[in-house]
């Protein structure tokens, strides 16, 4: 016992605390100090040598191994893998054993115990990651941020070199932003919204090992426009067709305040047609057929019509053809013949007129005459007149000595801002004197200033009326023009002994297109809004910024005309907005719009009917004389283009043409007279009062035709053509006349083909003979029943058919005659008509002498085009002793032809070699070689 105690005297010894690193993933553990253990019982064996270290802590991944016993080095060394990112250090307790003091390990004494504390040393084997997969931020334009947002990135490496992002960087180029080792990004330069609106971005990050990240990350930058108070969701190009009725403006319109605190809204929306005709698309009919469109009382007096042989006295004014408007630079005048106008009207009279007119130049500018009535010559007075006069409308009447010697109104100033606007104005002067009203655009004006003066002394003097300038009769060396007119005229007439009412004023003055609103009901009860006369001009007004969008929204452009005038109408919406306590606080842009109107399908005018025909002598000289145009056919048609959805570019030659029947109006129809004119001592062209009542039509009639006018539908015109009759008491002089037809839509703007017709005038000597022989004598052998629409007039004049038993005597009668007929037609074939035998070979429509035998081939079975209501009856055989006659309806002209006792029938020709003629041929039979 007591040599084991000896031995084994002293403890081991060992540093109280040590420090160690150890690398990730790595096993050995550097410490400091070193890991030695001494023992003062050497170099005893076993006493002095160091057997083990324990390492006391619970799961504790190294252990200690003993490399030398004698000299007690040791080794601390990981167990298992390291990972720093599961814990960074570790601290625990070691001691060191001794031998003991035999080879059996008893009786060891161990050290005191040191503390060990190891840190584990990173790798960077993570690389950064951001948070998030895609970023979003929102800016204003034109503005520059310190930052727009912040991108952040991690790592999952344990150490704060490898776990810290020490930089970003964008890797998109060419994009105005920068981004810091922060990761806040900013704009360089000011951005726009109307530049682009989005912006996307790549951005990489980096640790602090410049390890950058596996995936980038996606950042948007949306630019918001700076918000700007006024109206949106609107196109500035509205796109109008023909026939569209009623169009929406501004179907999605809305308007931003920013947030303001509106009180109310004040919206004014213009539509400007000023440089279309008239002011705005209207109906370029002539005056005189609008006045009776409108109700006007008859007798007004064109002033200023389209130049023709009837009304030359304009041929030398300078003219807009579209829109019958006279344009005057200062340098012409008209002079209105004698007689188209009476010389001394009433107390009671109506002047109308269009007028465009800007300011007069010069400080002291001249009267500008548009209608002056003066002295023809040796005197220079004004009767009457109306002028301008330093944008003052200025009418001068002066009054005849034929009551007292008194003082009278004679001058009625008006001053109006319209007369100097450069903008097309309606103006009618009603006078009933001595009170004198004005109606500028359908509203009334008084004159704000009447100058009284002494009425005219009677004189023998003639008077010239005038229109553009003042005729100067005398107080000049020759006389002359003065005092003219700049601007532009239409449409002036004069109303002798009449006055207009307001409702035919404001129809006259009425546009075919404008401003409408759709559902007025919807408009809510805190809208308020006016319309201009014109339509042309909108004001609304509200408190409720929603219910102004709603009724802005619901405002629509209307056209009603069939054939609108194409081109561009341009829109213009102002607005005034109010804030509590403020007059105005916001400002609203204006909108510039501008509504496109397409070219509407052009019509084709189309007259049809018999186009030459010959009749006895004896008809044109009866009292009723022959018709003219007794199957005149007027059709319209329009021309339309399809094209299919899937035809591609270079196959547009195969695009589907329709052609379509379409209704509309006319407002002329000419019937010329073609070579000479008619003589008045000897014919005329006729047609009757009653024709015409009913109806919007006048006519006039002239040695070189016969022209009926007016407004009216295509089927009226039809119907006073077909009763228009030619007389001739003289006809031994004349042997066949020319007539051609025309007719016009819009003053001219659609005009018809040229449809011309020759009638021939039969000379007979035995015409009584041969007129009983084709009445009693030779009955059609077929018949053919043409049927018509109700109310239209026939085509072909039918006869009265007679009753069965009348057929039977007259066929009876007609055995005995036939014989001495055919006897009497070999002798006068011979020398009778050698000349028209010649004219029978024509292919157009030949309507020869009825007085004889009367065989006509009818073209129904092979028509290019037959009447839609037309039908075609089968033939039928029939024997001469039993014959099936079939009534038409017969008209007007037909009942005048039964009182002359004129019977014509249609017969069907079996031969069919005949019926590709397209036109019906009636021969004379006493040219047939019997």
């Amino acid at each position: 016992m007591v040599s084991s105690f000896l031995v084994n005297k002293h403890k081991p010894w060992i540093e109280t605390s040590y420090h160690g690193i150890i690398t990730e993933n790595n096993d050995t553990v550097i410490l400091d100090p070193p890991l030695v253990a001494l023992d003062k019982d050497a170099p005893v064996p076993f006493a002095g040598e160091i057997c083990a270290f324990k390492i006391h802590g619970q799961e504790i991944p190294f252990e200690a191994v003993v490399l030398n016993k004698t000299s007690g080095e040791g080794l601390l060394r990981a167990k298992s893998p390291i990972d720093c990112e599961l814990q960074k250090e570790y601290t625990f307790i070691i001691q060191a054993y001794d031998c003991g003091s035999g080879p059996s390990g008893t009786n060891w004494k161990k050290s005191h115990k040191a503390v060990v504390h190891i840190q584990v040393k990173d790798v960077n084997e993570f690389s950064p990651a951001f948070k998030e997969s895609i970023y979003k931020a929102s800016v204003t334009e034109g503005k520059i941020y310190d930052s727009i947002l912040q991108v952040e990135a991690t790592d999952e490496d344990c150490s704060p070199q490898y776990s810290q992002i020490c930089n970003y960087e964008i890797v998109t180029t060419d994009v105005p932003f920068a981004i810091d080792r922060n990761g806040n990004i900013r704009n360089t330069e000011k951005l726009s919204y109307d530049k682009q609106h989005q912006y996307e971005i790549m951005v990489t990050a980096f640790d602090c090992g410049q390890k950058h990240a596996t995936e980038d990350v996606l950042v948007q930058v949306n630019v918001k426009p700076v918000c700007k108070p006024g109206w949106e969701d609107w196109n500035e190009r509205i796109e109008y067709r023909p026939g569209s009725g009623s169009i929406p403006l501004f179907p999605s319109i809305h308007l931003e305040t920013c947030d303001g605190p509106v009180s109310s809204i004040h919206t004014t929306i213009e539509l400007q047609t000023n440089y279309i005709g008239k002011g705005c698309d209207r109906e370029t009919y002539s005056e005189k057929s609008l006045q009776k469109l409108c109700g006007a009382s008859s007798g007004a007096i064109d002033l200023l019509p389209s130049p023709s042989t009837t009304t030359n006295w304009t041929a030398g004014l300078l003219m807009d053809s579209n829109d019958m408007i006279f344009k005057f630079d200062g340098k012409q005048g008209a002079k209105i013949p004698d007689g188209i106008v009476p010389k001394n009207l009433t107390d009671q009279f109506t002047i109308t007129l269009w007028m465009k007119h800007g300011p007069s130049p010069g400080l002291r500018a001249e009267k500008e005459t548009i209608l002056c009535n003066s002295d023809k010559t040796e005197m220079n007075r004004h009767h009457y007149a109306l002028y301008v006069h330093n944008c003052r409308l200025v009418f001068l009447l002066r009054k005849d000595f034929d009551q007292a010697d008194t003082f009278r109104p004679a001058e009625f100033h008006w001053k109006l801002d319209q007369i100097c606007d450069k903008e097309w104005h309606y103006y009618v002067v009603n006078v009933e004197f001595p009170v004198v009203t004005l109606y500028m655009d359908g509203t009334t004006y008084e004159p704000y200033l009447v100058t009284n003066d002494w009425p005219i002394h009677p004189s023998h003097i003639a008077m010239q009326l005038t229109v553009g300038a003042c005729w100067q009769g005398g107080e000049v060396a020759k006389p002359r023009f003065a005092q003219y007119f700049h601007g532009s005229l239409a449409s002036l007439t004069i109303r002798p002994g009449k006055i207009e009412s307001q409702k035919v004023i404001s129809c006259l003055q009425a546009c075919k297109e404008g401003l409408d609103i759709n559902s007025l009901e919807s408009l809510g009860q805190g809208i308020k809004y006016h319309f201009n006369p014109s339509q042309s001009v909108l004001v609304m007004e509200g408190d409720d910024i929603e219910n102004i969008n709603q009724a802005l929204q619901k405002i629509s452009y209307i056209n009603s005309r069939q054939f609108p005038t194409a081109g561009v109408r341009r829109l213009k919406v102002s607005s005034e907005v109010q804030c509590f306590g403020e007059d105005v606080c916001i400002s609203i842009p204006d909108i510039d719009a501008y509504v496109m109107v397409f070219q509407a399908n052009e019509p084709k005018i189309t007259i049809t009917g018999m186009d030459h025909f010959a009749r006895p002598a004896a008809q044109f000289e009866s009292e009723r004389g022959v018709i003219l145009l007794p199957d005149i056919r007027i059709v319209s048609t329009v021309t339309k283009m399809e094209y299919s959805a899937d035809l591609r570019e270079h196959d547009r030659a195969n695009k589907q043409v329709i052609v379509e029947e379409m209704l509309h109006n006319l407002d002329f129809c000419d019937v010329l007279v073609i070579g000479a004119e008619l003589d008045p001592e000897q014919e005329c062209l006729e047609l009757d009062n009653g024709e015409l009542q009913g109806k919007h039509l006048d006519a006039t009639n002239s040695t070189a035709g016969y022209s009926i006018y007016g407004v009216d539908s295509m089927f009226s015109y039809e119907q006073v053509l077909r009763q228009l009759r030619y007389r001739n008491w003289g006809t031994s002089s004349t042997s066949d006349r020319k007539f051609r037809v025309k007719c016009s839509e819009l003053n001219g703007r659609y005009t018809s083909n040229e449809f011309n017709l020759e009638v021939n005038i039969l000379h007979s000597s035995n015409s009584n003979f041969m007129d009983h022989v084709n009445h009693m004598i030779f009955q059609p052998k077929f018949l053919q029943s043409v049927q018509h629409p109700e109310g239209s007039v026939s085509a072909v004049h039918s006869s009265v058919v007679p009753s069965v038993a009348t057929i039977v005597i007259i066929i009876c009668v007609s055995i005995l005659v036939l014989v001495v007929t055919l006897g009497v037609l070999r002798l006068r074939s011979a020398h009778q008509h050698g000349s028209l035998g010649h004219q029978g070979t024509k292919d157009n429509e030949m309507d020869w002498d009825d007085s004889a035998l009367t065989i006509t081939v009818n073209p129904l079975e092979k028509y290019e085009k037959p009447h839609p209501t037309e039908e075609e009856s089968g033939e039928e055989d029939i024997d001469d002793e039993e014959e099936d006659t079939t009534s038409a309806e017969s008209d007007d002209s037909e009942e005048e032809e039964e009182e002359e006792e004129e019977e014509e029938v249609i017969v069907q020709w079996e031969d069919k070699q005949n019926a590709t003629r397209q036109e019906q041929l009636e021969w004379d039979d006493s040219t047939l070689p019997y």
